[in-house]
């Protein structure tokens, strides 16, 4: 048997984890919350109880961002790509083809919930506001209302999508890939 080390008798050191600490006696006053406590101890936590604001989910007057029943709707407006799954793929105002998957990154395929009257010139965070936007051509129209159609679209990070690379795409990102029901081809009945 190999002495240990660190003189501790037959404590064994614990290597440090990369998840956070415990929180020790961290419940409200008066709750019977104490020694190690986690968020499944507790019956429901709100953005409110954390942040000391209220969620846009439970009563927020209008949230800067949309709420994801909106951003959930407004993919649903998006036009429709034939051939492709419109849960994963759709077209924005320009034309442009988006995937669920990319949200605010730079690349040609990714997307952004846009207000079309921004939020700082007093848009809402609703569905009639909301606009499925490459993200390239979000940022580039920032808080503009007076910018045309044809600027926008030259601001647009034009990329040529075969059927093959929005396989490839649904593949690594779903494990699967799935058509549309107007994809064409024959169907056995």
């Amino acid at each position: 048997m190999r002495p240990q080390k660190g003189g501790e008798g037959g404590r064994r050191r614990r290597r440090s984890s990369s998840s956070p600490p415990r929180a020790v006696g961290r419940g409200p006053p008066g709750s019977e919350l104490s020694g190690s406590v986690s968020l499944l101890d507790r019956d429901f936590v709100t953005e409110e109880e954390v942040t000391g604001t209220p969620s846009p989910d439970f009563g927020g007057s209008n949230p800067r961002s949309f709420p994801y029943s909106v951003k959930q709707q407004c993919w649903e407006k998006a036009e429709k790509i034939k051939g492709r799954d419109p849960d994963r793929w759709r077209r924005d105002a320009l034309g442009n083809v988006l995937f669920r998957k990319l949200v605010g990154c730079p690349g040609c395929l990714c997307h952004d919930y846009d207000h079309i009257v921004p939020y700082s010139k007093g848009g809402k965070s609703t569905l009639e506001n909301c606009q499925v936007l490459q993200a390239t051509v979000n940022r580039s129209k920032g808080n503009r209302t007076e910018i045309s159609k044809a600027d926008l679209i030259e601001k647009s990070a034009y990329c040529r999508v075969s059927g093959r690379d929005m396989d490839l795409l649904e593949l690594s990102a779903y494990g699967n890939v799935r058509h549309g029901q107007d994809s064409g081809g024959c169907r056995i009945q």
